[in-house]
C-alpha cells in the first residue's frame, strides 16, 4: 500500500471516530437537557380550524378585576390525585404551565415515565387546553391519548395522566 493511501485511510478513520464522539455528545445533551418545546399556535388560528359556528364578534375580556364572579383563570387549580405528589394542589393563573421532569418545568414530576418537558397546559380564552410535548410515554386525558400536534380541551374533573402521576383540573 502506498503512503498516500495509508494517510487517507487514517484520516477517514479519524473523521469517522470524531463523528461518532459528536453523535454521543449530542445524544447525552438531549437526554440531560431535553429538547426545545414547540410553540403553540395562536388562539385565533385554533378557532379558525374549529368547526364553523355562528360567528359573533369576540367580547374583550376586562384587564382589571371586577367585583363580579371570578373568571375561570382565577379559580382553576390542578389537584394531583395519584402518584408521588398525591394531594398537591397547584393554582393556575393565566400563564402556560409546563409539566415534566425538568427543573425548568412549572410542575416538576420526578418519575421515570415522565419526559423532561412532557406536557403543557394553556389557557385559550376561558378554556384550558393540554398539549403533549412529544413525550416518550404520551399524555392521557380521560383515557384518550393526547396528540402532540393539536391541543385538547381539558374537561373539569377528567383525569389527566402524565407518567405515573394522575391529576385533574378543578374549579
Amino acid at each position: 500500500m502506498s503512503d498516500l493511501t495509508l494517510l487517507l485511510l487514517r484520516g477517514g478513520f479519524l473523521l469517522v471516530m470524531w463523528l461518532f464522539v459528536l453523535a454521543v455528545v449530542f445524544a447525552l445533551r438531549a437526554d440531560l437537557f431535553g429538547s426545545r418545546a414547540r410553540k403553540l399556535p395562536e388562539p385565533q388560528a385554533a378557532r379558525a380550524a374549529a368547526p364553523a359556528a355562528p360567528s359573533t364578534p369576540p367580547t374583550p375580556t376586562p384587564s382589571v378585576a371586577t367585583s363580579g364572579p371570578a373568571t375561570t383563570s382565577t379559580v382553576s387549580r390542578i389537584v394531583i390525585t395519584s402518584g408521588p405528589k398525591a394531594g398537591l394542589e397547584v393554582p393556575l393563573g393565566t400563564d402556560p404551565l409546563t409539566i415534566g421532569r425538568s427543573s425548568e418545568a412549572g410542575l416538576v414530576i420526578r418519575d421515570d415515565y415522565t419526559s423532561g418537558h412532557h406536557a403543557r397546559l394553556v389557557l385559550w380564552g376561558e378554556q384550558w387546553m393540554i398539549q403533549d410535548l412529544d413525550s416518550t410515554n404520551g399524555t392521557m386525558h380521560d383515557g384518550v391519548r393526547v396528540a402532540s400536534s393539536a391541543p385538547v380541551a381539558v374537561q373539569t374533573g377528567a383525569p389527566i395522566k402524565v407518567g405515573a402521576t394522575t391529576f385533574e383540573l378543578r374549579k
